[in-house]
């Protein structure tokens, strides 16, 4: 029988990739923007997934590099992979909101080419993750 904290981790990394196909389903359709956030809270959730597997009671943040200094503590590839998925921190703003943005909206300041890039940092970190926890 698992551990709680290895079903919470569970848990927490199901959603994540329950996300990174909701990205994808939004990258076909063309929202670019949404894609993009939801690749950020894909790793998001990856991240926080191996910290609640480790037994954290609660992880607090939405940042996927504070989240993954945090977890390099734990795990030196968490480290190693920080700057390569780091910037999906920008995309947890300014894909939702205007006034995440210097003029424009949301749905048309985002690009193929970033959902793209988004959805490669996304898919690495739920890898080493999966990779990780297993």
């Amino acid at each position: 029988m698992q551990n709680n904290a290895a079903k919470e981790g569970l848990r927490w990394l199901a959603q994540s990739q329950s996300d990174l196909d909701d990205a994808r389903y939004l990258f076909e359709g063309g929202r670019y923007n949404t894609c993009c956030f939801f690749c950020q809270q894909a790793a998001e959730k990856a991240i926080k997934a191996y910290l609640y597997q480790q037994g954290a009671e609660h992880v607090y943040g939405h940042s996927v590099a504070e989240l993954c200094r945090e977890a390099a503590r734990l795990d030196q590839a968490f480290a190693d992979i920080k700057t390569a998925v780091s910037p999906l921190d920008v995309y947890y703003i300014p894909t939702r909101y205007p006034n995440g943005l210097p003029g424009g909206i949301p749905s048309e300041a985002f690009a193929r080419e970033d959902a793209e890039r988004a959805l490669v940092m996304a898919g690495k970190t739920i890898t080493l993750v999966i990779k990780i926890m297993a």
